[in-house]
């Protein structure tokens, strides 16, 4: 029994010596620990699909109603990592990283745009060092790059958060970088306008 012991307490130092934990956000199957916010249909628009579900393991992001999905829980530092593609034509999206508290349509976090015409630019509802801005603040991406492949591959990003510090690569390029004065908050996908999805969701500390 004390060999048992020994043995588990030094696997547990091995995996702990080693710095990286894994954490699944999206397990491929249904949106438990997931919350949805989307505002009123238009009148006069009929909607053909759930503008939130699971589609070959994938999370199906339809565009209509405008809004987003998150993480019920809250995050503090992390590196997040997800894949991506648009579905349809390209049309708007965002990542979303230290989300706040108080749900609207428009929420009060920080948005990876992936819209083309400004791909890789921060939109933020909490302050930005270096930024100017009053209830909004837009940090253009790095040298303009704009690294995606074509629409229906698969994409990879990498979102950083330590502390205030946050930073976006995609497809292995530094797309954007941002000093913030929020250190924790929830995790989000957009919808905006046009058919999206996800995978392979989830975060190492």
């Amino acid at each position: 029994m004390k060999r048992i012991v020994f043995l588990l307490a030094l696997t547990a130092l091995v995996f702990s010596s080693c710095g990286t934990r894994k954490e699944v956000l999206f397990n491929g199957e249904n949106l438990d620990g997931w919350f949805s916010m989307t505002r009123d249909p238009e009148p006069d628009q009929v909607l053909t699909e759930p503008t939130f579900s699971v589609r070959d393991g994938a999370l199906h992001i339809s565009g209509q109603p405008y809004g987003y999905i998150r993480t019920e829980k809250k995050y503090g530092d992390y590196t997040l990592h997800v894949e991506w593609r648009w579905t349809g034509t390209r049309a708007d999206s965002g990542l979303f990283n230290r989300l706040q508290d108080g749900d609207k349509v428009w929420p009060s976090g920080i948005q990876m745009q992936m819209r083309e015409r400004d791909f890789g630019f921060f939109f933020s509802g909490i302050p930005l060092e270096g930024v100017e801005g009053e209830t909004s603040w837009r940090k253009p991406p790095v040298a303009g790059l704009d690294p995606e492949l074509p629409d229906g591959q698969w994409n990879e990003t990498i979102i950083v958060c330590r502390g205030g510090h946050i930073s976006a690569t995609v497809n292995g390029v530094l797309v954007n970088e941002a000093v913030a004065e929020a250190t924790e908050g929830y995790i989000g996908f957009q919808s905006e306008g046009g058919a999206i999805e996800f995978r392979n969701i989830y975060l190492t500390f």
